[in-house]
């Protein structure tokens, strides 16, 4: 039986950043990840925007971490020269709104101004179009400080920090099953060694399979513990050059609107519930996006969308996902600790670094 001081379960964004800080804040760690290589899943099936932390509840998980993520994402892109680029986001109300629709934008406003953003401007359709020639809507809110990000070279600098404190990552080691036991959580991997590991602090950071790992804990109490909810998203790419410069978001329920590094631009996601992960592209879905881009872009052709990627996002709750907050959960038992994540989805890549600060402090 092996031991190690510290356990993290699952190497996506959110794992990665949250081994790294405890490294460097000098504790034993190891991060086991099922797959075979970082991010598979929600990390590398996202928009890879970072988000302002406009939507979210006051003083909610989302958004204390989004805030204190974004202010550590950008630095820490700028310091290790990770691409990105704050590119700015149009949060737009629909052309025939009217006054309907910039009160809901100036709601918005309001509630971004209550969780300390001050910097959303509210500005005229005439002076959106300046911004965007193509765009049409009813007026917009200026978001300066969204961006978008290379989630790649960010998992691979996590990565490098984490190894350069000493940690380490196996990948191809799912957690099979484990127990709390004499002052320890004893975890066994499914890798090909059938590893047995022991552990003070476990850290379940796992994703969309979160629920599962928290789950596998047999002298637990499992009674609290969340469902898998997994909601699947299509994304679709434009086949031609992209008219805009800037991520569009339409309000209250339009198709998002982002850009990569390279200018593609991409749109959704859609949602469908699903019970397994299955990132298959059903095409039949990307008929319906046409009308909702048509509403802010009526310049979008047939033809001009084709089948892009399958995202899905982990849930805790089938309610209104901005009102629906991460779950951060600690439990004690004698000398070891078991912090679990469960429902890490929007804004968990802006969140990222926050929430690995978080987490370390809460394992102090």
């Amino acid at each position: 039986m092996y031991e190690v001081e510290s356990i993290v379960v699952g190497a996506g964004v959110v794992g990665l950043a949250i081994a790294r800080e405890l490294a460097l804040r000098g504790r034993e760690v190891i991060v086991f990840e099922a797959e075979a290589h970082k991010g598979v899943h929600a990390s590398s099936r996202n928009t890879s925007v970072i988000h302002a932390g406009i939507s979210y509840v006051p003083g909610s998980h989302k958004s204390r971490l989004c805030a204190d993520g974004k202010k550590r994402l950008y630095r820490y892109c700028a310091e290790r020269n990770i691409p990105h680029r704050m590119i700015g986001k149009l949060i737009t109300a629909d052309v025939n709104s009217g006054e309907e629709g910039v009160d809901g934008l100036k709601k918005i406003q309001q509630r971004a101004a209550q969780l300390g953003l001050d910097d959303l401007h509210l500005i005229s359709a005439h002076e959106a179009q300046r911004m965007e020639p193509e765009l049409m809507c009813g007026g917009a809110l200026w978001s300066p400080t969204s961006g978008i990000i290379d989630v790649h070279a960010y998992m691979d600098a996590l990565e490098g920090d984490l190894r350069d404190a000493r940690g380490a990552i196996a990948f191809a080691s799912p957690v099979r099953s484990g127990k709390i036991e004499a002052g320890r959580i004893h975890l066994s991997l499914a890798d090909k060694d059938e590893t047995q590991i022991a552990c003070r602090l476990l850290v379940n950071a796992a994703g969309l399979n979160a629920p599962h790992v928290a789950a596998s804990i047999a002298n637990r109490a499992h009674d609290a513990l969340p469902p898998r909810l997994l909601s699947k998203g299509a994304y679709c790419v434009l086949r031609r050059a992209s008219p805009f410069s800037h991520l569009i978001y339409p309000e209250p329920h339009g198709v998002h609107c982002s850009l990569d590094l390279g200018g593609q631009l991409r749109f959704g996601p859609d949602s469908q519930w699903i019970d397994e992960i299955d990132y298959t592209f059903d095409e039949a879905r990307i008929a319906p996006f046409y009308e909702k881009i048509r509403a802010f872009w009526p310049n979008l052709r047939d033809g001009d969308l084709a089948p892009g990627w399958v995202g899905i996002r982990a849930k805790i709750s089938t309610g209104k996902t901005n009102e629906i907050d991460f779950r951060i959960d600690v439990t004690n038992s004698g000398a070891c600790r078991l912090i679990d994540l469960f429902g890490i989805d929007s804004p968990g890549l802006t969140a990222s670094m926050g929430i690995g600060a978080e987490v370390a402090a809460l394992a102090a």
